[in-house]
């Protein structure tokens, strides 16, 4: 196995750990601390310009490692779900045209007023269905996400790797998982589905559970600083195939986010060498 903390280019930096850092601030940054890969947010890409947005990751020799995100498929109606489709879509060709290397998706949680889970599993599974050739058109991998159960009525109601792993033998080809340390290091099935996974694992998130976390969105912890064993997932996704780079994503409003972004990226690099 490789030692991975001796290879720098396998170190990427998500936009949402250094928010509110714009598109220019993020590569800058990330050329200044010698980290090759980048994993930028939708929003930050849309305020640069989508065309300016891959000139300039291009032209700093940054690798793309994921687009965050799109999915959100379930809607009350017809006009939702077209519309939520149409969104898709247009996250496709914004991750096409700035290189990446995988469009990550989450799910979307139960429509408003809904009880249904089980019907805004089938909308997740028709949405996908709808969204996979124009992303095979364009040569973009879709990166399934679990979250955590925490976030099952609001945000994705596919909350275990088990759920991802299903989608992805029914639909097939062009699909893949988003494997996230702080969403799936709970589950007692883990060791089972990251190896059911194998190699369509097309991305890594790393960033810590704290205890006690003061905010179920904005409380992730640096890598260390929590209760995951972050090292025993990167093991189990290595021995599943993935040789990828681990990307730190860690949204910290009362912490992180508040200090310097260079702070941030520094604190980044020397954990990803003790603690990832």
């Amino acid at each position: 196995m490789r030692d991975l903390s001796k290879d720098r280019s396998l170190l990427a930096i998500n936009s949402a750990t250094v928010k509110p850092w714009t598109l220019e601030q993020l590569v800058e940054g990330c050329v200044r601390a010698g980290i090759t890969g980048i994993a930028p947010w939708r929003d930050i890409v849309q305020a640069a310009g989508v065309e300016k947005a891959g000139n300039m990751i291009r032209a700093a020799g940054l690798t793309v490692t994921c687009y965050c995100r799109a999915g959100l498929f379930p809607a009350a109606d017809e006009a939702g779900r077209r519309a939520a489709l149409d969104d898709n879509r247009r996250a496709v060709d914004e991750a096409a045209a700035i290189g990446a290397r995988s469009l990550v998706l989450i799910a979307g949680g139960l429509p408003k007023g809904s009880k249904d889970i089980a019907g805004a599993w089938r909308q997740v599974h028709d949405g996908i269905a709808a969204l996979l050739p124009h992303a095979l058109d364009a040569g973009v991998p879709l990166a399934i996400e679990p979250l955590h159960p925490m976030y099952a009525a609001d945000r994705a109601c596919v909350d275990t790797l088990a759920h991802a792993n299903d989608l992805c033998d029914q639909l097939g080809n062009g699909l893949g998982l988003a494997v996230d340390a702080y969403h799936v290091w709970w589950d007692p099935d883990l060791p089972r589905q990251i190896a059911r996974a194998g190699k369509r694992i097309l991305t890594y998130h790393v960033c810590d559970w704290l205890v006690p976390t003061k905010d179920l969105l904005l409380d992730r912890g640096m890598m260390g600083d929590g209760i995951v064993d972050i090292p025993a997932i990167r093991r189990l996704v290595e021995a599943a195939g993935y040789a990828g780079p681990r990307e730190a994503e860690i949204f910290s409003r009362d912490n992180w986010w508040k200090r310097n972004g260079d702070e941030d990226l520094r604190t980044v690099k020397k954990r990803y060498a003790t603690a990832t």
